[in-house]
């Protein structure tokens, strides 16, 4: 069965809260773009994507009842099939009205359920869905920390600024750069928990973090800090974030033009 953020998290979509919607279309909205514009080969405009890309947020909350744990789907999976639905009926109505006719909407295969067979999944789109999440729980950790803090763990991490040029820029020690990096990591270790739980379907989601340099436990065999682990988990961040920054101009560019 799905865990207790996924469902609290849908529950509040159904309940139409304004929050989570926006919470949704800002994670996902980019990387579900990037896939119908891929998918759709010139066929279809700037405008229809960013609408056809809402859709598939909209039926996304609408068939969670239609899910079964048992057939294995994984969120991303799910994410997939619903945006190549609605694609799907966007250009059988394009077909239909060419013939003069009209056609009704189709309902959602349920076979996405059993297999990504057929669904265009790569490891291309599994990691952009991932990035999505980091950068989600990124955001999070910026929105409730200590401004100071927080520019600390960007200079040092994400602008790769060494840790005495970030303290002649803050004017503290570099003692105090490296408590803060400490703070702002394990606020940062604990959202991305939240959510990768959140947006996860399966346990193999769940360890995605961990596959990708993201591990959450940060001490070593004996209880002691490991400084190696604490590195590895700012360099998979920083690399992870400067690929999704790439995703957010060539976004932004598109929606631009």
């Amino acid at each position: 069965m799905l865990n207790s953020l996924t469902t609290s998290f849908i529950s509040r979509l159904r309940a139409n809260d304004q929050s989570a919607w926006f919470e949704l279309w800002e994670t996902f909205g980019p990387v579900i773009r990037a896939q119908l514009t891929k998918w759709g080969r010139g066929r279809i405009g700037v405008e229809t994507v960013r609408d056809l890309s809402q859709e598939t947020l909209t039926a996304l909350s609408n068939s969670i009842d239609r899910y079964d744990p048992g057939r294995g789907a994984r969120f991303s999976t799910w994410l997939l099939a619903i945006a190549k639905h609605v694609l799907g009926d966007e250009m059988d109505r394009r077909n239909a009205l060419k013939r003069g006719g009209g056609k009704a909407n189709a309902s959602l295969d349920e076979a996405w359920m059993g297999s990504a067979s057929g669904l265009g999944v790569d490891e291309a789109y599994e990691a952009a869905v991932f990035r999505a999440k980091v950068e989600a729980a990124i955001r999070m950790v910026e929105r409730e920390s200590d401004f100071t803090e927080f520019a600390i763990y960007r200079m040092r991490v994400l602008d790769g600024m060494s840790g005495k040029d970030v303290a002649t820029n803050v004017g503290v020690s570099e003692p105090t750069v490296s408590r803060r990096l400490t703070k702002i990591r394990g606020v940062l270790r604990a959202r991305l928990h939240e959510v990768v739980a959140t947006y996860s379907f399966t346990q193999e989601e769940l360890r995605e973090a961990e596959r990708n340099g993201l591990a959450g436990n940060p001490n070593g065999a004996g209880g002691e800090l490991d400084k190696g682990l604490d590195a590895m988990f700012d360099e998979a961040i920083a690399e992870i974030y400067h690929q999704q920054m790439e995703l957010r101009r060539a976004d932004e560019r598109a929606l631009a033009d």
